[in-house]
């Protein structure tokens, strides 16, 4: 039974993202964490001071949220009707990022999916800016689901990486069910810049190959300057549908790899984007 935490502000991107997660797992036993964060926008000097006008807000914004929650639930279940999903709406007041956090350690969440745009379809604003720090801070791997995206199998999947992770990573096991679910074709692009992998990096790839034996999945490499340019190049002559990478502080390629490539895809993506945290990243 898989715990799938799905945040909203009841944009329609973010009931795309949430759409997208449960046509992705539609095959397997879940329970979708339906979850809404709200704070005012902005107390006066008058209302801050009147702490019941202040709970008569909070009070107000909680019913709503929970309404609204509701009703996303009764949707989705009236269009997939799917006897394999289950459902839980969290209302919250509080901060999303900061919620989220709890939420994964308290239900034991596997995997976050999320929009890229919230309401207004400003890059950066809720789902975008608020998904880029889910990335950052939170310690689960998170599905950053383009705005508008009609849902489709992904049947080719790009891995972008430099073989520095390691291969106890919880996540690769999520990989490998996405592959084996749907029958999806793995591509491991190494990015080369004239320096051969070392004896680790060699190693981890052997590794990867076995894990993955029975997938179908192609190695690749690519010489480029530009590392956005080549996954972008390669996303488009592959056709690739699906995007995943490891992100991993603690190498200079993934560092580099983050700050150029996925603050992009977060935000300019047009391709769901699972980026897994590392082993590392885990344990700190």
């Amino acid at each position: 039974m898989k715990n799938i935490l799905l945040p909203t502000d009841f944009s329609l991107n973010a009931l795309n993202a949430i759409e997208y997660a449960i046509q992705l797992f539609k095959d397997e036993d879940c329970t979708f964490h339906l979850l809404n964060t709200f704070t005012p926008m902005a107390y006066n000097v008058a209302t801050l001071a009147d702490s019941y006008s202040t709970m008569m807000i909070e009070e107000i914004n909680r019913q709503n949220s929970e309404t609204g929650l509701l009703e996303i639930e009764k949707q989705l279940k009236k269009k997939f009707n799917n006897p394999k999903h289950a459902f839980q709406t969290l209302a919250s007041f509080n901060l999303l990022v900061s919620e989220i956090k709890a939420v994964v350690k308290e239900r034991n969440i596997d995997l976050i999916v999320m929009g890229t745009k919230g309401a207004t379809g400003a890059q950066e604003v809720f789902l975008g800016t608020n998904t880029m720090y889910t990335i950052k801070k939170v310690k689960c791997a998170v599905i950053a689901v383009p705005a508008n995206m009609k849902y489709e199998k992904p049947k080719e999947i790009l891995f972008p990486t430099d073989f520095k992770f390691s291969m106890e990573n919880k996540y690769l096991k999520l990989l490998k069910s996405i592959c084996t679910k749907h029958i999806s074709r793995l591509n491991i692009l190494n990015i080369y810049f004239g320096v051969p992998l070392d004896s680790s990096q060699e190693k981890v790839k052997d590794q990867f190959e076995v894990f993955f034996k029975d997938n179908a999945h192609l190695f690749h490499t690519a010489e480029y300057e530009d590392i956005t340019e080549a996954v972008a190049q390669f996303q488009i002559k592959y056709k690739a549908n699906f995007l995943v990478m490891i992100n991993n502080k603690h190498s200079f390629f993934e560092n580099l790899f983050f700050k150029q490539v996925i603050k992009e895809m977060v935000y300019h993506t047009n391709v769901p984007f699972m980026v897994i945290p590392s082993t590392k990243l885990m344990k700190s």
